[in-house]
């Protein structure tokens, strides 16, 4: 850091990453499981294509966050999506690559992937 210019870059960079992590009761909260069992199978990726994808697409609706054990450490990594009306949707066995579909088709147009969710795979 040379000037002052590169340090209010540095706030203003910092201040819309902060925005990232908001949580209000309006907004979409996507909950990422990171315990132990969670990173062991993958979440971090997960969490991290989550983070990237709604700052990417500045879905200042969107909040993404970490969790502990979510306790079906079975279908680990596992994302729950709460939306402002009170639906829960929890989405089982994600990758990093199936992040920008859920961000696609359920953050921004509102519609499950219902093949992601838990109710599919434990059939």
């Amino acid at each position: 850091m040379k000037s002052l210019a590169e340090l209010q870059a540095i706030r203003d960079k910092m201040k819309n990453s902060m925005n990232v992590r908001d949580d209000n009761g309006n907004k979409i909260r996507v909950v990422v499981g990171m315990a132990t069992c969670g990173i062991a199978a993958g979440a971090r990726p997960v969490l991290n294509g989550f983070t990237e994808e709604v700052a990417k697409r500045n879905l200042d609706n969107v909040t993404v966050t970490q969790t502990g054990c979510i306790g079906i450490c079975q279908y680990e990594p596992v994302v729950e999506v709460y939306t402002p009306d009170g639906e829960k949707t929890t989405y089982v066995k994600m990758t990093a690559e199936k992040v920008a579909k859920v961000v696609t088709d359920h953050l921004v147009n509102g519609k499950v992937v219902s093949e992601y969710t838990i109710g599919s795979v434990a059939k």
